[in-house]
């Protein structure tokens, strides 16, 4: 039996989904500055990741007028944090730029859109978001977006890509920018899957035949993100996607198995979602309190809640005999994989 600890330490990790820099703006406006480097430095090097996707999401405050500004200001803070922490981090701007900076020892930063606000109706600020550094792009949160619905108004409504939406689908396609699924309103999901024309990924979502979440993602899609060579980050810090009664890391890879068996070992890595220390500190409120934006009932607290607990995940799929290749397929090369193929590589 492999050791967990060395093998988790010695394969590439990559987390799709980490909303820190959320937490890093909400101290540096309280004039507490480098939360980064206090807090989630340490975390990020204890869990071993060696590439973050950084999603930008934009609270309700900011929707609408405030959007494009307040994504500009987000995208420019992340900028700031790696010229200040160049021995630790470094944005990357495509594959080899990823590649690079984790032969030198450094964290891998990719700067995503969650909910593509900023975008608002016109397809062309995508290319302006290219240019800023946003490498990968979701077009809805959990309400609506001038490109999309988001997968909180499945129940209500079934609406499909916008015109402004496929534009914009058109255009993360031809410049190299990864597609993000996860979030996106089931008939959205139907139409991603007839455009794509390359690999993208669902940053932070589970399995729906597991747990009856709307954000999670049926057998079927599963099986069409990966004949397209998708990867399906499995979400692991939200109980609500993955056992409301269990949220446990042997929960996270029941999830992580049944994308391995309905697609393949191919098609899934991890996407916790750590959002606990947001809900904490800039809400007041612990996330095993905290009733999801579209409503419902308050959940127990996960056991992966931070970044120092992956480990946890590589611990369990040692113990059910999950074969090394394959685990550090589920740690980072299957992610890897997606963004060598897609990132910075314009057909333009």
């Amino acid at each position: 039996m492999a050791d967990p600890h060395r093998l988790h330490s010695d394969a590439v990790v990559v987390d799709t989904h980490n909303d820190l820099i959320l937490l890093v703006d909400h101290f540096d406006r309280r004039e507490q500055p480098d939360h980064f480097a206090r807090f989630w430095l340490p975390e990020l090097r204890a869990g071993g990741v060696d590439v973050q996707v950084l999603p930008i999401c934009i609270e309700d405050q900011f929707q609408s007028e405030g959007a494009l500004r307040r994504t500009l200001l987000l995208v420019e803070r992340i900028h700031e944090l790696a010229a200040e922490h160049s021995d630790d981090v470094a944005v990357c701007l495509t594959g080899a730029d990823v590649d690079a900076a984790t032969a030198s020892g450094r964290i891998a930063l990719i700067i995503a859109l969650e909910g593509a606000h900023a975008v608002g109706q016109d397809p062309a600020l995508v290319r302006t978001m290219a240019r800023v550094g946003v490498r990968v792009v979701s077009m809805a949160h959990f309400g609506r977006t001038f490109l999309a619905d988001g997968s909180g108004l499945d129940t209500t409504s079934r609406g499909r890509l916008t015109p402004e939406g496929i534009t914009a689908l058109r255009e993360i396609d031809e410049l190299g920018i990864v597609f993000d699924i996860s979030h996106l309103g089931i008939a959205g999901v139907e139409d991603v899957l007839s455009l794509a024309t390359r690999p993208f990924l669902a940053t932070h979502s589970a399995c729906l035949g597991i747990t009856d979440s709307h954000r999670n993602l049926g057998d079927e899609q599963i099986k069409a993100i990966a004949e397209l060579g998708g990867v399906i980050g499995v979400a692991a810090a939200i109980p609500s996607f993955i056992d409301p009664t269990s949220p446990s890391a042997d929960r996270v890879v029941d999830h992580i198995e049944r994308v391995i068996d309905v697609a393949g070992i191919d098609h899934v890595g991890l996407g916790p979602d750590f959002i606990d220390d947001y809900y904490q500190n800039v809400l007041g409120g612990w996330l095993g309190g905290w009733a999801p934006p579209t409503g419902g009932r308050a959940y127990l607290p996960a056991e992966i809640s931070r970044p120092s607990d992956l480990p946890k995940i590589t611990e369990v799929m040692v113990r059910r005999g999950f074969e090394e290749s394959d685990i550090r397929q589920v740690l980072g090369e299957n992610v890897l994989r997606v963004l060598r193929e897609v990132m910075g590589r314009p057909t333009r």
